[in-house]
């Protein structure tokens, strides 16, 4: 196993590097305070072919391999984790799940311009009753002749206010238990969808969150993803995937985080030096290096084993477990490395904190993420 990057992912890596800069870094502060998606972001990347990086080119992506796409969402994530998110969430969940288990014809009319940039996407599995439990769920599609008649409520669903074609799971047979739920393809205007009003969240403000109900909204039989019943199949390769995608995303957060404390210690000083001199506040930034660099390795080994055709779902459990947990401890001590210029409204490294707090919730939570590996360690036997 190789870790060294390609030539290609060390390009992309200074792309996305270069493209934070100018773009991101300029507007972060003031997307989150005002909890604005920036769609001129999403726009120009698009244009510039970063929305759908691990997509085939024949699909209208980059046609580049799921590591790539992990080092793009970490440096976008450095300067703004809410982008980050969107454009892990919408090419490595949404844009792959179609690409994974739709037909021929669902490609070219949803995956295409997911791909290029001009649609966004969401995924609608949580409702108020069914986080964790994907059985709680109780959103039902009646089949009545060719088409689906689906009712219920979904909720904390990402682009939920703005999104174009949303991926739905619903109960098609309870009946038949796992083999019971489906997920249908919804485009954005179908009378019956209705998206409610952005959540205001403690952070990552800048990603639109809301409820969406739908109120006997008629899909075509055709629209159906993976066939009916193989809803559940779609979801959780979606969520092994996206647990890669937040173990990145994450990983932008703490190096953000790290970077942040440096500059910090090294322009602070108190008692007629610079506060990277005093041992409490090394120490801090020695752990934060080394939880970074193990944050990383982590990530990008479940990037690989699924680049390579390998089982990785216990590994990106593993990833997403460390990383986030790690992004949240660091930079609750980066807060204290900046002292009462760390809790000021508008301080990065503010930001990073309220940010971090939901990679340990959503995708899983750290619990579901232990009971995973849990699992996994307890079957195989050490």
């Amino acid at each position: 196993m190789d870790f060294q990057w390609t030539e290609e992912q060390d390009l992309i890596r200074r792309n996305m590097r270069e493209f934070a800069d100018r773009y991101v870094e300029p507007i972060a502060a003031e997307i989150d305070e005002n909890s604005r998606h920036p769609a001129e972001v999403f726009r120009k990347l698009g244009e510039d072919g970063w929305m759908g990086i691990p997509i085939p080119r024949e699909y209208g992506g980059a046609g580049a391999d799921f590591q790539t796409h992990a080092v793009a969402v970490e440096e976008i994530s450095r300067s703004c984790s809410s982008t980050g998110f969107t454009l892990s969430f919408h090419a490595g969940i949404i844009g792959l799940a179609i690409l994974l288990s739709g037909t021929e014809e669902q490609k070219r009319k949803y995956l295409v311009p997911l791909a290029e940039g001009r649609h966004l996407g969401a995924f609608l599995l949580t409702e108020p009753g069914a986080g964790t439990d994907v059985m709680a769920v109780r959103t039902e599609a009646v089949r009545e002749g060719s088409d689906y008649v689906i009712n219920g409520t979904k909720t904390f669903v990402s682009n939920g206010p703005i999104a174009d074609t949303y991926i739905v799971f619903c109960w098609t047979d309870r009946s038949a238990g796992r083999r019971g739920m489906s997920a249908f393809l919804v485009p954005r205007g179908t009378p019956g969808l209705e998206p409610g009003q952005p959540f205001h969240k403690m952070g990552l403000r800048a990603s639109q969150t809301s409820e969406v109900h739908f109120r006997n909204c008629c899909i075509p039989a055709e629209n159906i993803l993976g066939g009916e019943g193989g809803g559940l199949g779609v979801a959780m390769k979606g969520f092994e995937r996206g647990r890669v995608g937040i173990a990145a995303q994450a990983v932008g957060i703490l190096q953000a985080a790290l970077d942040e404390s440096v500059r910090h210690a090294r322009e602070r000083v108190q008692f007629g030096s610079p506060i990277a001199r005093q041992q409490a506040i090394a120490w801090m930034i020695a752990d934060m290096a080394t939880d970074l660099s193990a944050a990383r390795y982590l990530a990008g080994h479940a990037a690989w084993l699924l680049d390579n055709g390998q089982p990785f779902g216990t590994e990106a459990s593993m990833a997403k477990l460390f990383a986030t947990e790690a992004a949240m401890r660091h930079t609750v001590k980066a807060v204290q490395v900046h002292g009462g210029y760390g809790y000021v409204k508008g301080a990065k490294v503010e930001r990073l904190m309220r940010d971090a707090k939901i990679a340990e919730i959503y995708e899983g939570t750290s619990e579901a993420q232990r009971m995973v590996i849990s699992g996994s360690v307890m079957r195989r036997g050490g």
